[in-house]
Parts: structure tokens; C-alpha cells; sequence
């Protein structure tokens, strides 16, 4: 149930300052019509030459800043300082327990506790912590090697704060969807990093039937057949049932990008990702209306058109999905070398303002300029949005 928001907050407070049983702490996403200052803000116990300190890593847009704050100095002001931002959801573990307080459109505190504790670990200077243990029975059963294992981190790198952020229910599994799964590298990754908070329901869909038998295998292998399932499908045809909670769409060929993004929104699932892959279809359309002046210099050579082509459509999707009410990051999620495809749209529900009529104003006259016409625009248009 709904519980005081104050006093719900005063009570992660000394859990917080606890230097002996804190694990981490996460801090993100906002609450309605409120902005915090960072992002996300990380927050866990570190062993310096000094003695410990709290350490504080907040992200904003660009480079984290972090901060160590001394448990008989400052750190109870730093702590209060940040129970004071806007936050929309806190995820707090510990030696014995695990809590996440998450904040409702009424500014009420809805919190669960499990008893699953962590570990704490307060090395300063540790190598980078993974998100999956290379050495976890996952990548053992996938086959995944070096490069496949830097390509899964990176993914979960976006994954983990855009489901912090987004206001997803706490009474119920989430309910994730991949959309044009394939092999299913990233959909048993995120299976395994999210089922480690909360009950989670998987479904990749995937138009090849040997998909479908190779993943629901390989479930079986991991022991997680009762909530990870594969169905053959088309994407617009998709076999699942709403709600949807997440919906993954990663390196889906040309406008099976579209028909992803287009079943996402149809579903309202609050958090979408999406990486495309080729753009074919906006790169014909280019082709046959030709540049607008004086953009001739940059479309005459074909490499740098099929460039021109892959930003526009990926700006003009990442307007749609904003004018669908959804707050949207367009981001690179793997450096290039492991992928050439390493764009990420990245989307989360927006909740408390209707979509910035400037948005819409400039994408009209973006495919006006250009004799253009998305499909995925083509999609809405036809489901009516």
C-alpha cells in the first residue's frame, strides 16, 4: 500500500549512512512535474587511506562526477541533500535486505522489501564492476565470448537506468518483450540482470521458427523455461498479450525497426530500446525525390547519403516516439569497434505533460523539406495515433 512519502524517505536514511551494511544505493528517475539535479546518483561505501567514506557517483548529461564523504563529516548532509531531490525511485540493498521505494503520480511512497542481501564490497580502486559476472553459467550456455559479453554489458548499461526510471508496477512480474530477438544474447541478459530485483516474464518473438527452438531450448538449459518463453512470429503480429512493461528491439533490419517501435507504442510499454540497423527504406526515398538545396553537396556522393540517410530516419523515429508521449535519448551503446550499429533509441513514458507541440511543428517541416514519409509514420497513421 501507499505510504507517507516523507516518512518513507527518513527511513532509508540510516540505511544509507549505515557504513558497516550498505551495499549500493541508486537514486533516478523524477517525480511528476519535478526535475533532480543528476539523472541517477550512485552511492556505496569505499575504503580510502583515510578510512572509509561514502563514496557518490552522480550523472548528469555528461561525465559522472564522484564524491567521498566522511561518515563522522559530511556524508549525513550529502545524504540529506539527495533525499531532498525529486526523485522518482530508490533502489536501496543491503548485507540483509533489499528495498525499492518508488514514487507515485499522487506523491505517495510505494515500497517492497525483500530479504535478499548483497555483499559489500569497498575496494577503491577495483576493476570495473560487471553488470553479469563473466564467469555466470549464462554465457557458458550462450557460446558468448569476449566481445559478445563487452556488446551485453553495454546494452545493460541503458537497460538498468531506463527501467529505474520509468514508474513500472510493483504488484505484478515485469513483463519484458524482444522484438526480432534472433539469437536472444541481449533477451536472456536482461532476463538475468532484472529477475535479480523482481519476478520477470520474458517473451522474444522472432519470425524464424529455428529461433524459436534454439532460445526455447537454451531456457530450458538455464532452468528458466517457467518464465522465459519464444513464440514464432511476425512483429506486427505479434502472440502477446498487454500490458507490456519493456520492449526490446536490437538490430531489427530496416523497418522491422518501425513495426517494433509501432507495436511498443500501441502497447503504451513505458520503457522502449530500440538499436536499428540498416535504412533502406528512407534511403530510397531519398534517392528518387532528390536533396533539397543546398543539401546536393552533401547527398551527391552515396556514402555520405546513406549516412544522411541513417540520422534522418533515426531523428525523425526518435520525434515520433516523443510526440507519443514519451521522453526520448538517442545514445551510442557499444563502442563502434565491437558493432558498426551502435545507435540506441532509448525511450522512457513521460507522465506529467502532454508532448511539446514545437516537437511536432519541426518534424512537419523536416519531411516537408525533404518529400519524405517514415514508415513508422505511415504505421501510426494507420493504428490511428
Amino acid at each position: 500500500m501507499p505510504e507517507d512519502l516523507d516518512g518513507a524517505l527518513a527511513a532509508l536514511r540510516p540505511l544509507l549512512l549505515d557504513r558497516r551494511s550498505l551495499v549500493r544505493a541508486v537514486a533516478s528517475g523524477r517525480r511528476r512535474a519535478e526535475h533532480p539535479r543528476w539523472r541517477r546518483v550512485d552511492l556505496r561505501p569505499v575504503d580510502l587511506k583515510a578510512g572509509r567514506r561514502l563514496q557518490v557517483v552522480a550523472t548528469a548529461d555528461g561525465a559522472p562526477s564522484t564524491s567521498n564523504h566522511a561518515y563522522d563529516g559530511d556524508a549525513e548532509k550529502a545524504v540529506d541533500e539527495l533525499l531532498a531531490e525529486p526523485f522518482g525511485n530508490w533502489h536501496v540493498q543491503t548485507t540483509t535486505q533489499t528495498l525499492q521505494l518508488r514514487v507515485t503520480k499522487k506523491g505517495r511512497a510505494q515500497v517492497s522489501r525483500t530479504a535478499e542481501g548483497g555483499v559489500q564490497r569497498t575496494e577503491h580502486d577495483r576493476e570495473r564492476e560487471h553488470l553479469i559476472d563473466p564467469g555466470d553459467p549464462l554465457f557458458r550456455t550462450l557460446g558468448a565470448g569476449a566481445a559478445k559479453r563487452r556488446q551485453v554489458d553495454a546494452f545493460l548499461r541503458v537497460l538498468r537506468p531506463a527501467v529505474e526510471e520509468a514508474r513500472l508496477p510493483a504488484d505484478r512480474p515485469l513483463r519484458v518483450v524482444d522484438l526480432g530477438c534472433g539469437n536472444a544474447y541481449l533477451s536472456f541478459a536482461a532476463y538475468r540482470l532484472l529477475s535479480e530485483d523482481r519476478d520477470v516474464q520474458l517473451t522474444g518473438v522472432d519470425v524464424k521458427a529455428q529461433s524459436r527452438e534454439r532460445n526455447s531450448r537454451l531456457a530450458a538449459e538455464l532452468g528458466w523455461d517457467g518464465s522465459v518463453r519464444f513464440v514464432e512470429g511476425a512483429i506486427l503480429d505479434a502472440p502477446v498479450d498487454p500490458p507490456v512493461d519493456v520492449v526490446l528491439a536490437l538490430h531489427a533490419c530496416d523497418t522491422a525497426t518501425d513495426d517494433a517501435l509501432a507495436q511498443a507504442l500501441r502497447w503504451r510499454a513505458p520503457v522502449v530500446l530500440a538499436s536499428p540497423c540498416c535504412h533502406h527504406d528512407l534511403q530510397r526515398q531519398l534517392k528518387e525525390a532528390g536533396p533539397p538545396p543546398p543539401y546536393g553537396l552533401v547527398s551527391r556522393h552515396g556514402i555520405l547519403r546513406e549516412r544522411l540517410g541513417d540520422v534522418l530516419t533515426d531523428a525523425l523515429r526518435a520525434a515520433l516516439v516523443r510526440m507519443a508521449g514519451y521522453r526520448v535519448e538517442v545514445v551510442q551503446f557499444v563502442a563502434s569497434e565491437h558493432t558498426p550499429r551502435d545507435t540506441m533509441l532509448r525511450a522512457v513514458m513521460a507522465d506529467d505533460a502532454a508532448p511539446d507541440p514545437a516537437v511536432r511543428a519541426e518534424y512537419e517541416a523536416l519531411v516537408a523539406q525533404w518529400g519524405v514519409t517514415p514508415y513508422l509514420q505511415t504505421l501510426l497513421t494507420d493504428a490511428g495515433r
